[in-house]
């Protein structure tokens, strides 16, 4: 190699190291605050325009005329956790939106009149979980709701009048875990769990209900109704019997004909727009390292490719005008911002049809160089193909291995990772850190065989997938072998407590964030309402009530491995979470002070399974780069002030 090419290198290599010495931190503030705009939608007549936005810090529904958002209002006025999910009722009078208490998942239902100004609480106040089953345009002023406040381990279905309140019960439930409903309303099939964890699907019909089809439980997390067309003769369908993947079929019920309409090899598919009146399916979205689209109906053919060329990021339709006229799109990128459009397509011209910028979920991001999430496939130890997502300090791989954090996803089962802006891997990135998150086996999107290898496999194969990435990584020469952490959320915590005791010389530290320690306490404090699909969640994990099965949960919980605990943990529970129970991070942290292995324990009494309220979000990400910083020698913004908005309790000290 000549001296010439040797010192254009060693300048390359020089200049990175300034660009990313120089490259200031990204406020975490501005990555974890509240955004500017989300969950952007259209009334069904397309005269209004809303979304969720600050109102005094707290997230609230907002509404302004489509065309003057200077006249945006705030219709809400949550003043704790915030507002984060709503919607539009088919008459333009009425939105609805949904609150729990701290976290507890149990969701009530209020609604906005938009002339009145008046909200009403729809459903009961505590200590019951409501959620909206069904609307449509037939019946503009009413909405199907599943309420648990007969029974707590069955949703009984409501009929809803969204003017007066009033309510009448459609279905006393005493067996489903979900329903199908068509576009009059009408409940047409009931989701049932058997004894095998298969499902079952049954038909109501003529007075009647029988059995229409089987789901054997290796398909079970990659087939079923999707839901009906305008007509209620025809249903889609998401199937993966006889095959790998999951394929979307149409299924005919008064002919009984079925055949497939989209498939792919490496991928589940997934609906990406339905038509607003005929209820149709014209496209699908496939994910395998990136979305790609394929276009059913040839009536947005043109409308995608012009919405396509527009912008490099992934397109999200977020809402659609009942007359179809008007569509609000929101592109998703890896490295910037999510922006959106207002796409009007009321002219039977297409060249006339023009897309117009509204606005960022969050301003304040695009002050800051984001860096690119590369998408990487990693082999396990067996051959299965995981793709994986990697995030560098500056946009390429490093001269040299670097500190790195293992991100994982939680679910496991049908959750994954995907391609676009992850505000935890640019704030770990741009502390110095490089930034791998795996779909490991189990991960959802990639076909049944993927998922079912992950059947019985926590703390094991699954645990095995993610000391192989790690192990590419080092291998890769991207990573520090001496500075690697491992954090996460959910399951995601589990194997941060999973790698810390089984493979304790893998990790440097780990950072839990809800994560279970003791799998069989896990299951047995499930949510009520979980029990109806317990017997598919205990083939799939394991049952503590089979002896065999209790010692292998046992053998998988991190709990009864407390004494391998030789590296730094910072673990993080919301007091509320339904799903993990606070008693999870409690007992290991107990175990842990009983063998006088040192712990950091932020408990939020104000939380449920993850932080809603940006201050806690804030102060959580605080303590966690003053954690990492001084282990894996990155980078750390001062903690300043941003604990004080903030309520927990830090190892039992507010």
């Amino acid at each position: 190699m000549s001296l010439r090419i040797i010192l254009t290198l060693l300048m390359a290599i020089l200049m990175t190291n300034i660009a990313y010495a120089e490259e200031k931190l990204i406020p975490r503030q501005v990555l974890f605050g509240n955004p500017d705009k989300i969950s952007v939608m259209l009334s069904k007549d397309g005269k209004y325009i809303s979304y969720v936005a600050p109102k005094d810090g707290v997230q609230n529904v907002w509404i302004a005329p489509v065309n003057d958002l200077s006249k945006a209002i705030a219709i809400t006025d949550d003043k704790e956790r915030g507002i984060r999910s709503y919607g539009w009722s088919y008459d333009n009078e009425h939105i609805i939106f949904s609150q729990d208490y701290k976290g507890d998942e149990n969701q009530r239902l209020y609604t906005y009149n938009i002339s009145s100004k008046i909200t009403k609480l729809l459903t009961p106040e505590r200590h019951v979980k409501a959620m909206m089953l069904s609307a449509s345009e037939q019946f503009p002023g009413e909405i199907l709701v599943g309420l648990n406040d007969r029974d707590d381990k069955y949703f009984d279905v409501y009929r809803y009048n969204l003017l007066t309140g009033d309510k009448k019960l459609v279905f006393q439930n005493d067996k489903y875990i979900g329903f199908v409903f068509d576009n009059d309303m009408n409940l047409r099939f009931g989701q049932y769990v058997n004894e095998n964890g298969e499902e079952e699907y049954y038909e109501f019909k003529d007075d009647k209900c029988s059995l229409l089809l089987t789901i054997p439980f290796d398909d079970t997390q990659t087939t079923g109704i999707i839901g009906f067309d305008k007509t209620g003769d025809v249903i889609y369908l998401l199937d993966s019997r006889d095959r790998n993947t999951g394929a979307l079929k149409e299924w005919n019920l008064k002919n009984g004909k079925q055949k497939i309409i989209a498939e792919d090899a490496q991928s589940d598919i997934d609906v990406f727009t339905i038509h607003p009146l005929k209820k149709t399916i014209q496209a699908v979205a496939i994910e395998y390292e990136k979305t790609a689209y394929k276009i059913l109906d040839v009536d947005i053919q043109q409308d995608m490719e012009y919405l396509k060329a527009l912008h490099h990021g992934n397109i999200n339709i977020t809402s659609r005008t009942l007359d179809d006229k008007t569509w609000l799109i929101a592109y998703v990128s890896d490295n910037s911002p999510v922006k959106y459009y207002k796409y009007d397509r009321s002219s039977t011209d297409q060249a006339d049809r023009k897309a117009e910028f509204l606005f960022t979920n969050k301003k304040d991001l695009e002050d800051y160089r984001l860096v690119q999430m590369h998408p990487q496939i990693i082999k396990s130890r067996d051959g299965l193909d995981m793709v994986s997502y990697i995030t560098y300090p500056t946009d390429t791989k490093p001269s040299k291995p670097v500190p790195m954090v293992l991100f994982v996803h939680g679910g496991p089962y049908g959750i994954r990772d995907s391609w676009g802006l992850n505000p935890v891997h640019q704030f770990l990135a741009n502390r110095g850190y490089a930034v791998l998150s795996v779909n490991y086996r189990g991960s959802g999107g990639f076909g049944k065989n993927f998922i079912n290898a992950g059947v019985r496999q926590w703390g094991l194969k699954m645990h095995d997938d993610l000391i192989d990435a790690v192990n590419w990584a080092i291998d890769q020469k991207i990573a520090d072998p001496s500075r690697v952490a491992i954090m996460g959320g959910s399951y995601g915590g589990y194997a941060v407590l999973a790698g810390l005791t089984f493979t304790p010389d893998v990790f440097a530290c780990g950072v839990d964030i809800v994560g279970p320690s003791n799998i069989v306490s896990l299951i047995q404090s499930f949510p009520s309402y979980w029990k109806p699909m317990l017997n598919n969640y205990k083939r799939r994990v394991g049952d503590p009530d089979n002896p065999e099965d209790l010692k292998l949960l046992k053998s998988i919980s991190p709990l009864f491995f407390v004494d391998k605990i030789t590296k730094p943990l910072f673990i993080a529970q919301g007091a509320h979470d339904p799903r993990v129970k606070q008693a999870e991070s409690d007992q290991i942290v107990a175990a842990m002070n009983e063998h006088n292995i040192p712990v950091k324990y932020a408990l939020y009494p104000d939380e449920g399974h993850g932080f809603a309220r940006p201050e806690n979000r804030i102060s959580h990400y605080a303590m966690t780069e003053q954690f990492l910083a001084p282990i894996l020698g990155g980078r750390a913004q001062e903690i300043g002030n941003d604990l004080d908005k903030a309520n927990f309790t830090l190892n039992g000290k507010i």
